[in-house]
């Protein structure tokens, strides 16, 4: 009873409370929120020079306030997505060696309260996206099904890859609307989302090589289970070529200056560094600081695209 008693007192305690966060917030990455989240105020930015120039929407772009209901929006949408895929793969992560000491198969945070964390993620989206406006509002449903959706691909389809990449690029999209109140001029941020569903799906399919064996030994489905580590690679290369069209298109749909090409050209010159690193006979380069490289695409591209706007 002491012994239960103690670590009660343990759990409690401040070093306790704050491990209890600490595992919350690795439960849903919340960390790699920094993946999308440029691209998203990237969208927004562009949304507020289309709004203030060309009177679109209500005319009055970005403010303070719309800007922290889109940060709201988006992350809760993604820590809703993250949460229900670590609920409904945590039997998958518990076989796999490289997921088996994440939070649920390893007991560090309960199922009852992922699942409350999740619920509440969502909850926080959807309020966000009303404070947002009627049409925001509307697509919330949609979004939340498309987030939440790609989990289950793998299951029975390899298309899950490109299912991710487009839950991470309803975030400009998103931002868009929140900001001009609709989708007119919907082609700027469209080409964006394009950018940003190549960018993540070719990505993550160079990171799935590291359990083609063991999503083979599963059945599960996945690009490298399909086409192999070869034609993944192949594949995952054609995906990030998409990816610098896109953002050359949105280059000459915005009319945008030098230094978005800057940050174009660092954009391509990662992904190309990337696949330089990464190749059939070898993998080994595919650990956290591959992850953490692409956290920089979105930084380098959202820097350059303000300094554009702001400066011209």
């Amino acid at each position: 009873m002491s012994e239960l008693h103690a670590n009660a007192d343990a759990e409690n305690s401040p070093r306790g409370l704050w491990m209890t966060l600490v595992h919350y917030a690795s439960l849903v990455r919340l960390s790699h929120t920094i993946f999308g989240l440029p691209f998203t105020l990237a969208s927004a930015l562009l949304a507020h020079r289309a709004a203030t120039t060309t009177g679109l929407g209500d005319g009055e772009g970005i403010t303070w306030i719309k800007l922290v209901w889109v940060v709201l929006a988006f992350t809760g949408a993604r820590t809703a997505a993250m949460g229900f895929n670590r609920i409904v793969d945590r039997k998958i992560d518990a076989k796999n060696p490289r997921t088996a000491g994440r939070e649920l198969p390893a007991g560090k945070i309960g199922l009852a309260p992922a699942w409350a964390l999740t619920v509440l993620a969502a909850g926080v989206f959807v309020g966000a996206a009303a404070a947002l406006g009627e049409v925001a509002l509307l697509l919330s449903p949609i979004c939340l099904v498309i987030v939440g959706g790609y989990s289950l691909f793998k299951r029975f389809s390899w298309s899950a890859h490109l299912i991710l990449g487009v839950a991470l690029a309803l975030g400009p999209g998103g931002a868009w609307v929140a900001i001009t109140g609709g989708l007119e001029g919907f082609w700027l941020p469209l080409a964006m989302m394009v950018a940003v569903a190549t960018w993540v799906a070719g990505f993550d399919v160079i990171y799935s090589l590291q359990d083609r064996e063991f999503d083979v030994g599963e059945g599960l489905h996945s690009i490298p289970v399909a086409f192999g580590v070869r034609g993944s690679l192949w594949i995952s290369g054609s995906l990030h070529a998409i990816t610098v069209a896109a953002l050359v298109s949105v280059h000459l749909l915005a009319g945008l200056g030098w230094a978005h090409l800057v940050g174009m050209l660092a954009v391509a010159a990662i992904l190309v560094y990337e696949h330089w690193i990464v190749r059939p006979s070898d993998l080994s380069r595919i650990d956290k600081a591959f992850f953490d490289l692409n956290g920089w695409i979105s930084i380098a591209y959202f820097a350059a695209l303000m300094v554009d706007v702001l400066v011209r």
